[in-house]
């Protein structure tokens, strides 16, 4: 289940409340005070209305496919329909999110799910409705909400301050453990009053609220100096982007960590409820009092990481965590066991706004949509892993056992900082494109290529060593941004002349290349160009092909 960040400030609002305006005012901060922002405040009220209807759909689905003779293989089959696309088109989604106009696609997403909730309420309604039919429909649901997600949570750093970046992700904790816990006894009531078509119809009214609030934000037309990248290409980019980026691996890797062990107390939770009262009751009261932690954590996060660092609120929020899970394992009083799932709330609203914050840190704008696609398929792959294999454990060595050993796990997770540490502070991701333009003799296509770059060094004897040992960590950053292959060359007559040589896949991506230096990445270059005894000289060559075949 993703948690989707559905947020916006107020840029484009006639009273000056913007981010970067509340940030010199030196307003305190606040859990509360992204909901200073209108826009932000009523996308944010719009977004829970529209998760609660997504749960009562959920559960309108389940119930609607029993209800009709569907066997389990059918009604199993209405979970797979709803989580395959997240896997299926995570990449290709967080490519659009960076290649198109970002509002224009979360409306053309927004307006495709409401007309599927549309006509999947019409033909119950109608009693057209069979379970093939409720398949394809809640799969053609799950493709948009697939298609949306990442691009919702690529708009929010362009939209509030940074400084207000985990606060805002807390609140959008709090608003998805709300709607969990509303949403699935919300639909279970209008279902048995008033029918499952009741349920579908009030979840289709509830993208109108959504779609109102984003047409109405008036978002900065994006200036785009090189050509547009087609969805191969990005989708490339985004792989490589993420191959040759140690933060946004470190997240990578901490997420799929945390969520493997954690995944096991959504798993086994209604079998620990159902095991101590027999009745959904109790799995409800659970829920809810989950989600009430989580209002608790959101409100103490902003202080708690005044104390301490990402690593250290990181480590703090996974132990507590770990205490809850090994708790719901061993506790059977009721008091008790929800006080123990309330710090839980609390610690996994910390835990997923910390992560969710440090990888919008670590991602400039240009590839953030599909940095954030890459964070949201390990989480989800990692969550559905986990859940299989602790549901495997419990079914063969008992729940009590598959709970304490995930437990162990989870307290475990943070000695992951001994390989690789979270960056303790954002960076500045702001575009740095000082490189000269290419010369060119005649015209060339964007998707001529592939182009070869060769950069001509002379230095000091004394620094080769340096000197290589600085090239190979800008080499990371070729790489990153569109090198393909790179590779360095001394010359045998003059051994302190050196080449540096890298292939970009086409013209167009050399040129995106040029555009997608950060000024984080100013002093590694810098540092590089110390070593030169006089100005490096670059050359380009582009594949040659006879004309007939050009």
């Amino acid at each position: 289940m993703v948690e989707h960040a559905k947020h916006v400030d107020a840029q484009g609002n006639a009273l000056d409340t913007s981010p970067s305006h509340l940030a010199k005012t030196g307003t305190r901060r606040t859990a509360w005070r992204p909901l200073r922002m209108p826009m932000f405040r009523n996308l944010l009220i719009a977004d829970l209305v529209s998760d609660i209807g997504t749960f009562m759909q959920g559960v309108g689905a389940a119930w609607l496919m029993v209800s009709q003779g569907a066997g389990p293989l059918l009604v199993a089959l209405t979970q797979t329909a709803s989580a395959l696309p997240f896997f299926l088109l995570a990449l290709p989604a967080g490519a659009l999110g960076d290649i198109l106009d970002r509002r224009k696609l979360i409306l053309a997403t927004e307006v495709w799910m409401l007309s599927i909730a549309t006509l999947l309420a019409a033909l119950t309604l109608l009693r057209w409705i069979t379970p093939w039919t409720l398949l394809l429909l809640t799969l053609a649901l799950a493709i948009g909400d697939a298609l949306e997600a990442p691009t919702w949570r690529a708009v929010l750093p362009e939209l509030v301050a940074k400084e207000d970046l985990l606060p805002a992700m807390a609140l959008n904790g709090i608003e998805f453990n709300l709607a969990r816990a509303i949403g699935p006894a919300l639909g279970g009531f209008l279902i048995a009053v008033a029918g499952v078509g009741t349920a579908f119809t009030l979840n289709a009214v509830s993208f109108l609220g959504v779609l109102l609030v984003i047409s109405r934000w008036k978002r900065p037309a994006q200036q785009r100096s090189s050509p547009r990248e087609t969805l191969l290409s990005a989708t490339r980019a985004a792989i490589r982007y993420t191959r040759n980026a140690p933060d946004v691996l470190t997240v990578i890797m901490r997420i799929t960590s945390i969520m493997f062990f954690a995944s096991a107390f959504w798993a086994l939770l209604p079998t620990v409820a159902h095991g101590l009262r027999g009745s959904s009751t109790l799995y409800g009261l659970l829920l809810a009092v989950f989600g009430g932690g989580a209002i608790l954590g959101a409100m103490g996060l902003q202080r708690g990481r005044s104390f301490l660092s990402v690593d250290g609120m990181l480590t703090l929020g996974t132990s507590v965590f770990a205490v809850a899970l090994w708790a719901t394992a061993t506790f059977r009083s009721i008091v008790p066991l929800c006080v123990a799932i309330a710090f839980g709330g609390a610690a996994w609203t910390a835990v997923m706004s910390l992560m969710s914050t440090v990888m919008q840190n670590v991602a400039p704008d240009w590839v953030r949509a599909r940095a954030l696609a890459v964070f949201l398929l390990a989480y989800m792959g990692s969550w559905a892993a986990g859940s299989a294999f602790w549901g495997f454990v419990a079914g063969h060595r008992g729940t009590h056992f598959s709970l304490v050993a995930a437990a162990i796990g989870t307290v475990a997770s943070p000695l992951l900082i001994l390989i690789s540490r979270l960056p303790d502070a954002p960076v500045d991701l702001g575009a740095w494109d000082h490189w000269g333009k290419p010369m060119l003799v005649g015209e060339a296509k964007p998707e001529q290529g592939p182009v070869l770059v060769t950069v001509e060094y002379e230095i000091e004897a004394k620094d080769s060593d340096e000197f290589l040992a600085a090239l190979k960590k800008f080499s990371r950053v070729r790489r990153r941004d569109g090198a393909s292959r790179w590779a360095v060359y001394y010359d045998t007559e003059q051994p302190t002349h050196y080449v540096e040589t890298f292939v970009v896949e086409s013209w167009g991506e050399h040129l995106r290349q040029h555009t997608r230096l950060t000024q984080a990445d100013r002093e590694i270059e810098e540092q590089l160009h110390r070593f030169a005894r006089k100005p490096t000289k670059v050359r380009h060559f582009i594949y040659a092909r006879s004309k007939s075949r050009r």
